[in-house]
Formats: C-alpha cells, structure tokens, sequence
C-alpha cells in the first residue's frame, strides 16, 4: 500500500489550518488551537477524545447496518464433478466411484476424493472450482509471507483461510484461497488497504504450505476487544486509539468482526514493518 492507499487524508493536522472531523464538535473557534496534531481517524483530526469518541461511534452504525440480514448462500448451478466430466478431466466412472467413496466417508470434499481415489491431479481440481466460481487459478512459485504479513491479522488469516499472496504494480492485492473466494473477506480489505483486492484460487498443496509458513510470519500487534453492548465497544475503541495516537486509523466489518487498524507512521505499502501497525479486533455476538 503506498502513501495514497489511506485516502481522504487532511491537508494539514493539528495546526491552525486543521478543522475536527467531528461535524457536531463542540469546541468551535478553540479547536483550531489544539495543542495535538493526532489522532486521525478515517482521514480526519480529531481536536479532541470527545470528538474521536463521536467519530468511532459514527462508524460503528455505519458498520453495523445490515448485520443481522439473512445470509443467503451462494448455490452452484453446475457441481463440481458435473463441470470436471463436462470438461472431460474426469469419466463417469471416476465420479461415480468419489461421490460413493464421499457419502461412505460421511466427510471430505469431492475434490479430494478424486486426488485422493482416482488420481486426478491437484490442478484440474483447482482450474474446475476456478470455473464455478469465476476466480482466476495460480501457482505460488514463490511466495513472501513476512512482506505480506502486515495486509491482514493473523486471525483472519487462519479463520477464513485468506492468503495475501502479492502486490501488483498496478495497485492490485492478489488474496488467495483453497476452494472458494470469499468476496467478505476481499471487499473488507479493499476498503481498509484503499487497494483493488482480486480473490484466486490456489491448488491445494500450494496453498496449505504457503498458508503454514504466512501463520508463522511476524504480524502486526492486535488486541482482541470484548464487550457487551455497542456503546461499550465504541468507548473502547476510542480509548485505545486515543492512547496509541495513530496518524491515521479505520474501521470496517469482516463477517462478525469488526476490524479497527492503526497506523503509527505514513502508511507506505506492505513492505512497510509491521511494528508501525495495530489492530484491534471485536468479535460480534449474534443478536
């Protein structure tokens, strides 16, 4: 992410030029004096606690509209071993023999069965979930786990088996996954990095080695928030980005989380040390 991934950054922060962020700040004229240049949240100076209180609040609504609709799930009109047999990777015999070996087992993807029992290849399986969900394939004949440590918390990483896998010169985030994308995931980190995120697919070795070695990659230092209401977390989550003093922070839902980063130096890409980031997690309890 370079300097422009974090956009709607002021002009200039605490000084006389600064206005808060805060369109119901209190302070009036005397907000201009501040004698603080940070916290900055959402692009936005804060003249005050009260003020990045009101501005967390804000954002906390914003994220919390729309959680409790009903999740509908995404049905295939094509199965997998339909679009491997349309595609001639596989006969019917070779079908017929996973999906019976599958309900026999009572566990375990298709997919696997057939690499497993049938001996087809890793990467067929792949190119075939690639076709049902419209999502590019690639190899990792490298991959940098410890640059792309700092584009999203561990957790994140191991609950929904996201790779970040690289950055393209075009201001694009690669995130890889095992056998379907989940465009949550993506669109959440789209919004905090200020980047395109472009879901793929990776073969099933790959991506297990590739998902090991990211797990045991230095990440950024993250807090886990738990709280009982939502006025709580927006207290919370005030104190500590009045206590850390980001130079800038945001705030946005990845499933039922809500992911609160900060910034302590100019946001300079994912090369950058993950020491100079912090995230705050709060897993959301169901209604």
């Amino acid at each position: 992410m370079e300097d422009t991934a974090v956009s709607n950054r002021p002009v200039s922060t605490g000084s006389v030029l600064s206005r808060c962020a805060n369109a119901e700040c209190s302070a009036g004229w005397l907000q201009l004096f501040r004698r603080r240049t940070v916290p900055i949240f959402e692009g936005g100076w804060c003249c005050s606690s009260a003020c990045t209180q009101a501005r967390v609040e804000q954002a906390l609504r914003r994220e919390m509209e729309g959680r409790t609709r009903e999740i509908r799930l995404y049905r295939h009109r094509i199965p997998l071993g339909l679009v491997m047999l349309e595609q001639q990777w596989i006969d019917a015999g070779q079908l017929r023999r996973a999906l019976e070996a599958q309900r026999s087992g009572g566990e375990g993807r298709l997919g696997d069965w057939l690499v497993r029992q049938e001996g087809v290849s890793e990467q067929l399986v792949a190119r075939a979930l690639g076709l049902q969900w419209s999502c590019p394939v690639v190899a990792l004949p490298f991959h940098d786990a410890s640059a792309m440590a700092p584009a999203l918390p561990r957790l994140f990483v191991d609950a929904y088996g996201a790779l970040p896998l690289r950055m393209s010169s075009e201001r694009m985030l690669y995130l890889g996954f095992e056998d379907r994308p989940d465009p949550v995931v993506a669109f959440g980190m789209e919004r905090m990095l200020g980047m395109r995120v472009e879901p793929v697919l990776v073969p099933d070795a790959e991506f297990r080695a590739a998902h090991m070695r990211m797990l045991m990659a230095n990440f950024p230092r993250v807090e886990l928030l738990e709280v009982s209401s939502e006025a709580q977390l927006g207290r919370a989550m005030s104190r500590v980005i009045e206590k850390v003093r980001p130079v800038e922070s945001r705030l946005v839902r990845v499933h039922d989380f809500l992911w609160l980063r900060m910034w302590r130096r100019t946001p300079s890409g994912l090369r950058a040390d993950a020491s100079h980031v912090e995230d705050v997690i709060c897993a959301l309890t169901q209604d």
